[in-house]
């Protein structure tokens, strides 16, 4: 692997198959993590477990608290939903958003991959089987593109034009899972649950192990993470 590239690595089902898909394309992947203040601090724990069974040439975790805002249900006081994928804010958008969480995090990825003299930055994004947040579309890939075409040193001076992979923004989550296990990902080392147990356990009920849970019944596979469903 010769070009280098940085991938977002939350430790979910999608960043683990995004970094093994950045892989396959010749990319020897600098991996980043973010520990925001989540409630589901146990996909860091995950995202470690997957950089190393992935090899990446680096893995990074960034500290960071979006809990001193809140104003979601992962890094404030308001509770996950549950057993519904309907629940939502009054504007439309689920409760789970964490406001302008891909745009801080891809900003990050940003500034990392100008010191390493990067032009690729990989994002686990999909708007097809997803919780329906703003930042996972298309509009906003190509928007954070061209922003940092224009707001970084090595995009004004034109020696490196950034590109922004989301190669799974168009798949659907069964489809998504077939990519990974043809790529060899153990989701086994995965950890996609909004409100999981101390233990780990993913509870089963939140919108992302619904989506999850679809994903693999859909595509055939048995999801080899522990749940625990009340």
């Amino acid at each position: 692997m010769g070009r280098r590239a940085v991938v977002l690595l939350s430790g979910g089902l999608d960043s683990a198959t995004t970094l093994a898909i950045a892989a396959e394309r010749g990319y020897s992947p600098y991996a980043l993590t973010f520990r925001y203040g989540q409630r589901h601090e146990i996909e860091v724990e995950a995202a470690g477990r997957v950089a190393e069974a992935l090899g990446v040439a680096e893995h990074v975790i960034m500290e960071i608290d979006l809990r001193r805002f809140g104003g979601s249900a992962l890094t404030g006081d308001m509770d996950v939903p549950k057993g519904s994928s309907a629940a939502v804010a009054p504007e439309g958008i689920p409760v789970t958003y964490v406001p302008a969480r891909n745009t801080i995090f891809l900003s990050i990825a940003l500034a990392w991959a100008e010191v390493l003299a990067v032009a690729d930055i990989f994002i686990g994004v999909n708007a097809v089987d997803y919780s329906g947040y703003p930042d996972c579309r298309p509009e906003f890939i190509d928007a954070f593109e061209r922003l940092a075409r224009v707001g970084t040193r090595a995009g004004v001076e034109g020696s490196r034009p950034f590109r922004i992979h989301a190669p799974l923004i168009d798949l659907a989550k069964a489809e998504i899972i077939r990519r990974g296990l043809e790529l060899g990902v153990d989701y086994g080392l995965t950890r996609s649950c909004y409100d999981p147990e101390p233990s780990g356990a993913a509870c089963g009920r939140c919108d992302s192990c619904q989506l999850r849970l679809a994903g693999f019944a859909a595509a055939g596979v048995r999801d080899p993470a522990p749940y625990h469903i009340a």
